[in-house]
């Protein structure tokens, strides 16, 4: 894909949403329902279960995920629910069931196909089919490695459709064939709704001021492409000359790009954004994701973890410690100004903003939201109207 500088149109609509989608209550439980339990959510790589037994969870927005692979070898993915009395069938965030999953609450056992094995006492009980009582198989998709579930059905393809324009540009980095850094799954609070995240990550307008360390590596080469199509794009060749910061300058002249990339992706640092909540960082020494999802209007929880290259040498990883020490700082460094978005919503003097060329990639995002939810084009509603005004407008926009 040949890197070119998106030009926004000469007269566009420069303010975002409006402040009460911040904090309207009614807004984040119609998000949980129509976004995160209905568009497509990362939850691990092959490579975080290589063996037989091995699984990882993941919880949002009420729901529980279970992935794990079985005996024949391939990966599946259930609700971490038993058929039982609701428990979770699988306690910790990530391990080995050695050959049955079993229920920590009255001791249900389910194969590793999810199928039920036996109930704790079964005289106790009416004879229970294996498969119809069996674990609940979520639909899942997996993309160069990456394994994603959905709750419900939505709008989205799968992800080689959904991010199929970046193909060529992806395949010499072989995400499939990448391993976890070994530090597992990494997770964060922020203060703020989950959008205020969004808000600060779709652009790069703020870097030269509040990121030195990225300012220092990318200097002016920083762009963002906006969304189109569920996706996004942002690219940045490291600067010409010598860094001012040693991790900056220290990572420059110890990377050895994989002879694999091509002059344009050897030193640069390229994300691929999906709608509505993940990002793939992807370095020439480890590839990252990370995602948020909503706790409360006011509290957001940070996931992610790192990937690096199954050769990796002593050189890659340290050039892999210095690249994430840039990112680590600049994750903080963006917390604060995502509280801060968040606190604005409630101030009396907050009349909306003025985005600017650079800040596109959040207009786009905007748009699609409101594509979703088109009450976000008027006042709020009425207390208690929010998802039938929204469904109404829908309704209207599809008769046209």
């Amino acid at each position: 894909m040949k890197s070119a500088q998106i030009t926004p149109p000469q007269d566009w609509d420069r303010t975002g949403l409006p402040a009460w989608s911040f904090f309207s209550e009614e807004m984040l439980s119609l998000e949980k329902e129509v976004l995160f339990r209905s568009h497509w959510q990362a939850v691990c790589h092959v490579n975080d279960i290589p063996n037989t037994g091995d699984f990882v969870t993941l919880d949002f927005v009420g729901e529980r995920a279970l992935v794990i692979r079985g005996q024949d070898g391939d990966v599946r993915a259930f609700h971490n629910l038993c058929r039982h009395r609701g428990s979770r069938v699988v306690a910790e965030q990530s391990g080995t069931c050695k050959s049955a999953i079993i229920c920590p609450f009255h001791g249900w056992a389910y194969n590793l196909d999810g199928t039920l094995r036996g109930a704790a006492q079964p005289a106790s009980l009416p004879k229970l089919d294996p498969v119809k009582m069996g674990l609940k198989s979520l639909e899942m998709d997996v993309w160069n490695g990456f394994v994603f579930v959905r709750f419900k059905p939505g709008p989205q393809p799968k992800i080689s459709d959904l991010l199929r324009r970046f193909a060529p540009e992806l395949s010499q980095y072989d995400l499939a064939d990448m391993v976890p850094d070994g530090n597992g799954f990494w997770t964060t609070e922020v203060e703020a709704n989950w959008k205020c995240v969004r808000d600060v990550d779709n652009e790069g307008y703020h870097v030269p001021m509040a990121h030195p360390g990225l300012a220092d590596l990318f200097g002016d080469n920083y762009y963002d492409e906006p969304f189109s199509d569920g996706a996004s794009r942002s690219f940045s060749k490291f600067r010409e000359g010598a860094a001012r910061l040693w991790s900056v300058r220290a990572y420059k002249n110890i990377l050895q790009a994989p002879l694999a990339l091509d002059d344009d992706h050897k030193q640069a640092w390229l994300y691929i954004g999906m709608f509505p909540n993940l990002v793939f960082g992807i370095y020439p020494d480890s590839v990252i994701f990370y995602q948020e999802f909503p706790l409360a209007n006011g509290k957001t929880i940070q996931r992610g973890a790192t990937y690096r290259f199954k050769d990796e040498d002593r050189r890659m990883r340290l050039a892999r410690y210095l690249s994430m020490r840039i990112d680590r700082i600049t994750s903080k460094e963006d917390e604060q100004l995502i509280e801060w978005t968040w606190e604005a919503a409630f101030s009396s003097g907050y009349d909306g903003v003025m985005l600017s060329d650079l800040e596109y990639g959040v207009k786009t995002y905007h748009d699609a939201l409101r594509k979703l939810f088109p009450v976000l084009k008027e006042d709020e509603p009425p207390a208690g109207t929010l998802a039938d005004r929204n469904a109404a407008l829908l309704s209207e926009v599809q008769a046209v």
